[in-house]
């Protein structure tokens, strides 16, 4: 078990470090373009997993579930957040619309990674075996599961995920307001749904059409 558990960590650590990193990075850009210079003053829009690991989110929760999830059986979310990316809405040109795009940048960002770790899995499946091919494609796999899970999950409407502010965004200004009034209590809704199966429910079959969509426009 201990070598298996060595081995399985050193497969998914890349992954993700950079799909939680890359993913709040990608929120500081884009709240940069749209006039938000926050996130850029405090050196945050940048690809240096350095800046956005928090140690809690992004090494010790995952890396619990990764071994609950080998003593108990495959089938888990691997869950895990990064440093948030501060971003001032109301530093933005147009706050309500142009928070629709800062929110989607995230789950952007990890949707291309999943086509990255794609390209990867299919590159090490076309080159002969070698001591590198089945740590790349096992690598790709990783990749391409973790960045689809976190896409699908933050895409979630429960503020305060992406998809909570991409509703907000969408939303009439009085239900807006009165959606957004949730956010304190979103993680417990979210811790409630992961520990209850519930969110497992909810999102393995959304994860499994994307993967599937992935898999048969890139022939993997």
């Amino acid at each position: 078990m201990g070598s298996d558990l060595i081995q399985t960590i050193a497969i998914y650590a890349i992954p993700v470090i950079f799909a939680i990193t890359l993913h709040e990075a990608a929120h500081g850009y884009v709240a940069k373009h749209f006039g938000d210079l926050t996130a850029y003053a405090q050196g945050r829009i940048s690809l240096n997993p350095l800046r956005h690991i928090d140690m809690t989110g992004t090494i010790i929760v995952p890396l619990a579930l990764l071994l609950l999830s080998k003593l108990f059986g495959g089938g888990g979310i691997l869950f895990g957040w990064a440093k948030p990316v501060p971003v001032n809405f109301s530093g933005l040109r147009h706050p309500k619309r142009d928070m629709l795009w800062v929110a989607a940048a995230g789950p952007g960002a990890n949707f291309l990674m999943a086509l990255f770790w794609a390209l990867v899995l299919k590159f090490a499946a076309s080159i002969p075996e070698n001591a590198y091919a089945l740590p790349m494609g096992l690598m790709g796999k990783a990749g391409i599961q973790i960045n689809v899970v976190l896409m699908v999950l933050n895409l979630l409407p429960v503020p305060p995920l992406d998809g909570g502010r991409i509703a907000v965004s969408l939303l009439p200004h009085a239900l807006s307001y009165r959606f957004s009034r949730i956010e304190p209590y979103g993680m417990v809704i979210l811790l409630l749904l992961l520990f209850s199966g519930v969110l497992g429910i909810i999102l393995w079959p959304l994860v499994n059409t994307v993967m599937q969509l992935i898999s048969s426009v890139l022939n993997l």
